[in-house]
């Protein structure tokens, strides 16, 4: 059996590291009424030999830790497709892995649990930015904007 090697597709996720810090907007949706201002902060790495970016992130509202979340993302090469693991305090087990796809400088995931979908929009803006959104929908086809940040890397 040959072992994997690392591609394109692996170094193109170390656009996510290092730590960003951003303003977000929590839109009101059944996962959270209160909606409002939060400042989110990502802390990524390179991990398992370059194969996937490991991620950890902090959500604050007024001074306070209100989520937190950690990312495991890899690509697939049989799928040829990105994959997110993604855990949160939310508790749910996240079952298989959410896929992606990535153009120009965007990385979108979409994923069907058990609340409905669920679309994650990573846009990069050179090295030093990215904005991100969060989409929900019951059906998948009716989406609602659930969190949206922009995020400057301070390290």
């Amino acid at each position: 059996m040959q072992m994997p090697e690392v591609t394109e597709h692996h170094r193109k996720l170390e656009a996510m590291v290092g730590e960003w810090i951003g303003a977000e907007t929590i839109h009101p949706s059944p996962w959270d009424p209160n909606s409002g201002a939060s400042e989110g902060r990502f802390t990524t790495r390179v991990g398992l030999d370059g194969f996937f970016v490991i991620a950890d992130y902090e959500q604050r509202r007024d001074g306070k830790v209100s989520f937190e979340g950690h990312g495991v993302y890899g690509y697939d090469d049989k799928r040829q497709r990105y994959t997110m693991h993604w855990f949160d305090t939310m508790g749910a087990d996240p079952g298989a892995p959410t896929l992606g796809t990535w153009t120009g400088d965007t990385l979108c995931f979409e994923h069907q649990h058990h609340m409905g979908h669920s679309r994650y929009t990573y846009q990069f803006d050179g090295t030093d930015k990215f904005a991100f959104k969060l989409e929900m929908s019951q059906d998948g086809e009716h989406w609602n904007l659930f969190l949206e940040g922009a995020y400057t890397r301070v390290e």
